[in-house]
């Protein structure tokens, strides 16, 4: 099951790779707003996981530079999404507003979040 989970993993990035999204096109100014405005996001995830890809698709569409935390391969990440999110369940966005933290998860959830915030 490992060896086929890899595999289709690397299909899934390879397809990715090929067809890439371009981003949207914004004014100097308007995207160092949503420069500043994504400061406060990050987004827990696996490199292969299909739902993450779709979330990272997304990312690039709306030209927003959220940092993807790899949950898979670092501890530091694994441990933080647990402990603070209360699941290791990817993807998985933190939104840190006003002071206060939010733990989104699922990727329908978080794309409709990014594009009413971003689009």
């Amino acid at each position: 099951m490992k060896v086929i989970r890899w595999v289709l993993g690397r299909i899934i990035l390879l397809l990715n790779a090929i067809f890439s999204p371009s981003g949207m096109k914004r004014s100097e100014q308007e995207q160092a707003k949503v420069n500043q405005d994504a400061e406060g996001l990050k987004l827990y995830q696996f490199n292969a996981c299909p739902f993450c890809v779709k979330v990272r698709r997304s990312m690039k569409r709306l030209s927003l530079p959220i940092e993807a935390r790899d949950a898979q391969n670092d501890k530091k990440w694994e441990q933080e999404l647990i402990e603070q999110g209360g699941k290791r369940k990817v993807p998985c966005l933190r939104i840190e507003e006003k002071g206060e933290v939010t733990w989104m998860y699922e990727s329908n959830d978080i794309i409709n979040y990014l594009e009413k915030r971003f689009a």
